[in-house]
């Protein structure tokens, strides 16, 4: 798989999480499964799965179209794992109706891929649960530093997601534990002292992150404008 299919697929999957109005831990756990644990199995091309189940049509040959219906089918099973009220396949249906333009799928095409996902992850030995997703870990880390710090309440959780939303685009989800944003004044970004006192990191590699993450942003804003 390619850097730029991977890339699509992944801003579809965030794209369409805003258009259903999932809560933040359904995305981020849809994100999770599809992301960390879906797509590495691909690039693997586990032998032992196809061995049991063959080419399945959905993924030989890799289409990009395939790929975002498999996104919108980890959103839906993260639904399941949080929602009280998950989505209906109805409701992603008709969000894929609209935004996946090559290729039109059917009710019973969402359910063929739910199986090929889920097929996936049990070969992997990947329990389909929400205990390692970054979201979580955020959310425990910022309640843990405004309990700490005075400047803790200065941070906005909105702007941790968008910076996690990038990484997730450019891969660069190692720094996404670390980096969070506004300080007290707009040129102190990041927090560094709190960045070296939580973390190993010394404070010029945090730089050379930082630097990356702001390239992303920035080149981000740029395609958008």
């Amino acid at each position: 798989m390619n850097a730029g299919l991977r890339r699509s697929a992944v801003e579809f999957l965030i794209v369409s999480s805003l258009q259903l109005g999932v809560t933040p831990v359904v995305k981020y756990t849809a994100l999770s499964i599809f992301v960390e644990r879906f797509l590495p199995s691909i690039k693997n091309n586990n032998r032992s799965l196809r061995k049991k189940h063959g080419d399945n049509w959905l993924l030989q040959p890799l289409r990009q179209c395939n790929l975002q219906l498999l996104a919108l089918v980890s959103v839906w099973v993260s639904s399941k794992i949080h929602d009280t009220r998950p989505l209906s396949v109805q409701s992603l249906k008709s969000l894929g109706d609209v935004a996946i333009k090559e290729q039109h799928y059917t009710t019973r095409d969402f359910l063929e891929a739910e199986v090929v996902l889920l097929q996936h992850l049990q070969v992997l030995d990947f329990e389909i649960g929400a205990s390692n997703v970054a979201y979580v870990f955020l959310e425990d880390f910022l309640i843990r530093l405004r309990k700490l710090a005075r400047v803790g309440d200065l941070v906005k959780l909105e702007a941790c997601m968008d910076i996690m939303d990038v990484l997730y685009e450019t891969e660069e989800t190692s720094v996404a534990s670390y980096v969070i944003t506004v300080p007290k004044q707009e040129h102190e970004f990041p927090l560094l002292s709190w960045v070296k006192f939580v973390s190993s990191f010394k404070e010029e590699d945090t730089f050379e992150l930082v630097r990356t993450i702001l390239q992303h942003v920035l080149k981000q804003t740029t395609q958008e404008t």
